[in-house]
């Protein structure tokens, strides 16, 4: 006991002289270290708490990185607490005596993953950490399927994981709310530093109208991540609440105010992608639900107040909005009616949404090494810091086509197998959401397929940079994950049925 009042006193003298030197960074990386070290031995104490914390920590990392000067300890701290949480999980499968799960797709996962591999030392690229660097977006969070699996071994579980992603959801998106009618000057520091000061200043200005939008950032150092963000929300928030009122739980009121906070910042985004992709959600989650239900009366009731909920949830949430920001609402309904509406002279729908990433695409094959690549990472996400940070020599390859940056980067077999190995991802995930039809946990199910589906398909080709970008990337392979446990409940639940009778 005198040892920790002492530590204690100790720690409480240094930090008033911290502050009196008005030295506030080493405060700060004072106390994320600290930080840090509780996190790793609560990880290594139980790895489920461990993958709370994770994802915990990711929501706000670019947050403390935009206040610390971009500083790339912070950026790689995700990666040392991710390799921690998997070192904790294998240590209780190994004391447990538990196997480790094997997805259905894996023979396919391998095959993609050894030829990235062999990519990695590509002629081609003028340095091999951009290999490294690309095996790391591509592949480092699949053990989360694992992971995933072995998370929600029973309903409670699911509602657990669900519901505290629900509450990180809401803090992340009326943050970027609130900043997208205050500007970049909340959740900014003064002057940011020069690689993220263009990513976190984006505005949009309607072609006919005039009227200027401030793209939010939210927690993030970008606006194209708070967008990404936001389409995964939409999704899952739209399959809880559905299996709640379904269910009949608790914690309703949660998700529905998920999905009108979730509706509210879909809109206030200034983001045409966005808007779109949660909009085709909302369209094709209907009749799925009508597809997968039982439909019995009382399950077209709970169908009946599901859709009539939702609607009142996101009305209420824009009236709010239209009559205490309409300048701000304004503004991106402009943007929205004037480039969107084929009816419009400045609308860019068909060149945005077919012409344009189409161009981008063949555009790939201008390049001299399509057939066999430049080298995995060479035209990935965050190669700016790979030049910077190792002064490594920039490759200056890339289009704005997904699939026409893999043809650059590992060529026109990698990018076949990269399809592959999408279409049986897709394949296994909507197996597992059949299993599930008839269920109330249908429409969870059914929000995480569809999830996976535009991931690997849609927005891959539009911009693959949605796959690489680590916070869809870890949600989508953790949700694949629970997904294929979930999907076992009912013939669980049917064998314990059977042996109560026998």
């Amino acid at each position: 006991n005198l040892i920790a009042v002492a530590l204690v006193a100790l720690a409480a003298y240094e930090c008033a002289a911290l502050i009196a030197n008005e030295d506030l960074l080493t405060l700060y990386y004072g106390a994320l270290a600290i930080g840090g070290i509780v996190a790793v031995v609560a990880i290594l104490k139980d790895w489920r708490v461990g993958l709370y914390s994770f994802f915990s920590w990711i929501m706000i990392e670019d947050l403390v990185r935009k206040y610390l000067g971009n500083n790339m300890l912070i950026y790689f701290a995700k990666d040392f607490l991710f390799l921690t949480l998997c070192l904790s999980f294998l240590l209780a499968c190994r004391t447990m005596g538990k196997r480790l799960y094997r997805p259905p797709f894996l023979v396919t996962l391998l095959v993609f993953f050894f030829y990235c591999f062999v990519e990695v030392f590509n002629p081609a690229s003028t340095s091999i950490f951009y290999g490294l660097m690309g095996l790391k977006l591509y592949f480092l969070y699949v053990p989360l399927l694992v992971m995933g699996h072995a998370l929600v071994n029973s309903e409670e579980q699911l509602r657990r994981f669900f519901f505290f992603n629900s509450i990180l959801i809401l803090s992340v998106t009326t943050f970027g709310i609130v900043q997208s009618i205050l500007g970049p000057t909340f959740l900014n520091p003064a002057e940011l530093q020069e690689e993220i000061r263009e990513l976190g200043t984006l505005y949009r200005v309607s072609p006919i109208t005039g009227l200027v939008a401030y793209r939010p950032t939210s927690f993030f150092v970008s606006a194209g991540r708070f967008q990404n963000f936001l389409i995964i929300s939409w999704a899952s928030t739209l399959g809880l609440g559905s299996f709640l009122l379904m269910r009949r739980q608790t914690g309703r009121w949660l998700a529905f105010l998920t999905i009108g906070i979730v509706a509210v910042g879909s809109l206030m985004a200034a983001s045409r992608g966005v808007f779109m992709w949660n909009l085709l959600t909302m369209v094709v989650f209907i009749p799925a639900i009508l597809w997968g239900g039982s439909w019995r009366p009382e399950d077209l009731a709970r169908f009946i107040r599901i859709v009539l909920r939702t609607t009142i949830c996101v009305a209420l949430a824009l009236i709010i909005l239209a009559v205490q920001f309409p300048k701000e609402l304004g503004s991106r309904l402009a943007i929205y009616s004037e480039t969107l509406s084929p009816y419009s002279s400045a609308s860019e729908l068909g060149n945005r949404s077919l012409d344009y990433p189409l161009q981008n695409f063949l555009a790939a094959f201008n390049y001299a090494r399509w057939p066999y690549g430049y080298g995995l990472g060479t035209s990935s996400l965050g190669g700016q810091y790979v030049t910077r940070l190792l002064h490594v020599p920039p490759m200056n390859v890339g289009v704005e086509n997904g699939y026409g940056q893999l043809l650059i980067e590992i060529g026109i077999v990698g990018l076949l197998l990269w399809i592959l190995l999408a279409f049986r991802i897709t394949l296994c995930a909507w197996r597992a959401v059949k299993q599930l039809k008839g269920t109330p946990w249908f429409p969870l199910g059914f929000g995480i397929f569809w999830f996976v589906f535009l991931i690997v398909f849609p927005m891959s080709f539009y911009g693959f940079i949605a796959y690489q970008d680590f916070i869809m990337n870890a949600y989508f392979w953790l949700l694949l994950g629970i997904l294929f446990r979930f999907s076992q409940f009912p013939s669980e639940l049917g064998t314990t049925r059977a042996i109560r009778m026998n």
